[in-house]
């Protein structure tokens, strides 16, 4: 039996309205695939920014307009995330006469025919035939990438003394909700934690951390010796993460988590008030692994294999890529 050969993509785009965890899932999954990219950004104006993703897409940003985010050449492959980006992927797969192999990162809310492949984590609904499923989501922190920023010095970091754990904060969204006992709670659970365990953390905050939250967490870093990153560049987190002992996570972000889960270290989460149904679904999945722990609550030292969806969505696109190019009957 004749075998042909795979057939790779040479360029990609990433295709977002600049939301740093699409453009983040985007950017990671074309970086494992191990080709250049261009980033395009779109910002469609009301109202056709409310009717996304099913309705038009802005025509001051159709592909004949100067400085259009979907203006040709047309790429071998253009990953997307995000609702409103949805529709300007059909767009560039019609455009590009079907030549672009389309991937949408998210349930794109319009079905599995949006693009020609979907990645969607375990807890959401979304199945088909081109529909990928993982239990965590992807992102820019691989094996080797993590591997380097352990070995790489980093004098702040370095010199905090063993237990060190990464402390990743998020706060209030559409379904979590850090009240103020919640806070008292989280910040006691780190000072038992430092105490106990004489741990040192290496602490991130968001911007949707409340403020009485933010100032708690920079006071306890001042008081305590630990690391408390304020915004400014370059971001520590991938440092954090790679020289970490063990990971302290909330419960309101699902990708900050899923990246916690690519060190094989334990992760502690914290639930604050509310919940989703999907959000408890996906921890519930990490819990029987073993890879999450309750938090406030001792320490945990065991470790586990790394959990990374980011390779596993790559070869996919490789996969279902070169089958597309490939002539009908061909083997």
């Amino acid at each position: 039996m004749h075998l042909e050969p795979e057939i790779f993509p040479r360029s990609a785009w990433v295709l977002t309205d600049g939301k740093a965890g699409d453009v983040a899932q985007c950017v990671g999954v074309v970086e494992a695939l191990g080709i250049p990219y261009e980033a395009r950004k779109i910002a469609p104006r009301p109202p056709f920014s409310w009717w996304l993703p099913f309705g038009p897409t802005d025509p001051r940003e159709w592909e004949t307009r100067t400085q259009s985010p979907i203006a040709p050449p047309y790429p071998d492959i253009a990953v997307a995330s995000g609702r409103r980006a949805a529709a300007y992927l059909r767009r560039v797969k019609w455009l590009s006469k079907g030549n672009t192999f389309t991937v949408f990162l998210k349930d794109p809310r319009t079905g599995p025919g949006a693009a020609d492949l979907i990645w969607v984590p375990e807890h959401d609904r979304l199945r088909g035939r081109n529909v990928l499923v993982t239990p965590t989501s992807p992102h820019r922190f691989s094996q080797a990438k993590l591997a380097a920023l352990r070995s790489e010095k980093a004098p702040t970091i370095d010199k905090l003394s063993h237990p060190r754990v990464a402390v990743l904060v998020g706060g209030d969204s559409r379904h979590h909700t850090f009240t103020d006992g919640d806070q008292s709670l989280f910040l006691n659970g780190l000072r038992q934690l430092a105490s106990d365990e004489s741990a040192r953390f290496m602490i991130t905050a968001s911007r949707r951390t409340p403020p009485a939250l933010a100032y708690g967490l920079s006071s306890l870093a001042k008081s305590g010796g630990h690391l408390y990153w304020t915004g400014e560049a370059p971001n520590p987190l991938g440092h954090y993460l790679a020289k970490a002992d063990a990971i302290v996570a909330t419960a309101d972000s699902t990708n900050m988590i899923g990246e916690a889960t690519t060190t094989g270290k334990p992760v502690h989460v914290f639930q604050p008030s509310g919940g989703h149904s999907k959000i408890t679904g996906f921890l519930e999945s990490l819990a029987r692994l073993g890879v999450i722990h309750p938090f406030p609550g001792p320490l945990k030292t065991t470790t586990y294999e790394p959990i990374d969806a980011t390779p596993v969505i790559a070869d996919r696109i490789k996969l279902d890529f070169s089958a597309s190019r490939k002539p009908e009957g061909a083997t």
